[in-house]
């Protein structure tokens, strides 16, 4: 009677380790994932895979329904679950701030889900340089017909899904730039622009200080937030652009 119940309990403890290993190889591969995709890819429900959550929180998290490392989601920002936050007035945000290119320019795109919307909206027929350090934007920015596209290198950082390190620095320092569209997390009076990103603060503060122009593209809902990386004052642009501007 003992024998069965035993290799009961083994049977479930190697099942348990092998979701494990296996959601540490799909968060290696792809990044942060959302619940159902993982309860999906794992053949559990998604009440299973919060068990499982829980019994590892050292090493993974749950945040605005996508699963990450624990060390991501520590941020309190996960560029998948930012995605569909705010859409329609990321967008006529972006709108607004395209008014402000020209034929040929040189532009920088920065990174954010804000800058996803702004990289969707360049009409196709617009011949323009577009500098970045996203890689969901250049992902957009790369079936522009028109568009020549610089990615800036360096190391990947998964959590705003770009690339920061002396290497994006370095690429950008040569550059002229005609305009810089800059994202934020929290725009406060006081406070100044921030960001939740430590390694986005000297790659916007280098894009500022080529561009000749620099435009704070922000929804609504961002102003009177602060986020723990300042690095600009308000005054620093030459225009905030919200989904207000007409």
């Amino acid at each position: 009677m003992a024998w069965p119940f035993n290799l009961t309990i083994r049977r479930t403890a190697m099942e348990k380790a092998q979701r494990i290993q296996a959601l540490s190889k799909l968060l290696s591969e792809q990044g942060a994932t959302h619940l159902n995709e993982v309860a999906r890819r794992l053949g559990v429900s998604p009440m299973t895979v919060r068990r499982d959550l829980a019994r590892h929180a050292d090493t993974f998290a749950c945040l605005g329904g996508y699963v990450a490392w624990a060390r991501q989601a520590a941020s309190g920002y996960l560029f998948e679950s930012e995605k569909d936050h705010y859409a329609a007035a990321k967008k006529a945000a972006c709108r607004s701030a395209l008014r402000h290119v020209r034929e040929r320019d040189t532009i920088f795109v920065d990174c954010g889900t804000t800058m996803l919307a702004l990289a969707q909206l360049i009409p196709d027929e617009l011949r323009l340089t577009v500098i970045c350090y996203s890689l969901a934007a250049a992902e957009i920015l790369k079936r522009k017909p028109n568009v020549r596209l610089l990615l800036l290198g360096g190391w990947y950082m998964s959590s705003s899904d770009s690339f920061g390190g002396e290497e994006a620095l370095a690429a950008l320092a040569d550059k002229g730039v005609n305009t810089a569209f800059i994202s934020a997390g929290g725009v406060d009076r006081e406070y100044g622009v921030s960001c939740w990103n430590p390694h986005e603060k000297a790659v916007k503060q280098q894009a500022m200080k080529m561009a000749d122009r620099s435009y704070l593209v922000a929804d609504s809902s961002k102003f009177g937030q602060r986020r723990p990386i300042r690095f600009a004052r308000i005054e620093s642009f030459d225009a905030v652009i919200t989904e207000h501007d007409k």
